[in-house]
């Protein structure tokens, strides 16, 4: 049977916002173009979907060719499609955001990005498409689910202390967190486990170090 269509199909690309803390502060993983349009700008990593694909595929490739990230828990976001948003042609963009701590990357830009580099959210150079909306969101998204989930965790290397884990939900909410509250919430949740040391901070007495007892997964809070 043949089918005859009478509309034309938009083209369909993955953007992946990824954030991590540097400096105590939150950063974002952007792209310098190395193609037109928008040739030297920076932006989200991202390309176009092959027709033999998936969604999710499509982003964990792009990711890795463009900047040499890989092996990432990556979440849907939302799906940006205003008509104007790609001076090429039609163009529908599946968004996705990631958390990870800055030491377990080594960044390699390929592909057709020219280099691959860290930004503070605070001081965002001039970015290429609709991306700016895109990061606006993904922030958003980011604070709002701490509430409800272990997303947080994925920002953490392998051991740490409370403070710790304090200081990244406060940068992540943008706001200070009660230091008792915080530790009876965080500790009900019983995904933390003691190691048996000990870390000492300036003048403060020493403070139990934790793990992980399940890194890979972000949990869903009830």
């Amino acid at each position: 049977m043949t089918f005859e269509y009478q509309y034309p199909h938009p083209a369909v690309t993955t953007d992946v916002a990824v954030f991590t803390l540097l400096d105590q502060q939150l950063q974002l993983l952007l792209i310098r173009r190395g193609e037109e349009p928008y040739k030297g700008h920076w932006a989200l990593p991202g390309g176009f979907l092959e027709i033999d694909e998936d969604l999710d595929s499509c982003a964990k490739r792009e990711l890795k060719e463009e900047t040499g990230v890989d092996d990432l828990y990556l979440e849907q976001l939302y799906t940006f499609g205003r008509p104007d948003r790609d001076p090429r042609e039609r163009v529908i963009s599946v968004t996705y955001y990631a958390l990870v701590p800055a030491d377990k990357l080594n960044l390699s830009a390929g592909s057709d990005a020219a280099e691959a580099s860290w930004f503070p959210l605070q001081a965002l150079p001039d970015l290429a498409f609709d991306h700016a909306e895109i990061i606006l969101l993904a922030r958003e998204r980011l604070a709002a689910k701490t509430h409800y989930s272990t997303i947080a965790f994925q920002l953490m290397p392998e051991t740490f202390t409370l403070s710790e884990l304090q200081t990244v939900y406060e940068i992540l909410r943008n706001e200070k967190l009660d230091k008792r509250n915080f530790r009876k919430w965080v500790l009900s949740l019983q995904l933390l486990e003691e190691t048996g040391g000990k870390r000492r901070n300036g003048n403060h007495r020493p403070a139990k170090i934790y793990r992980l007892t399940d890194p890979d997964r972000v949990h869903i809070i009830r």
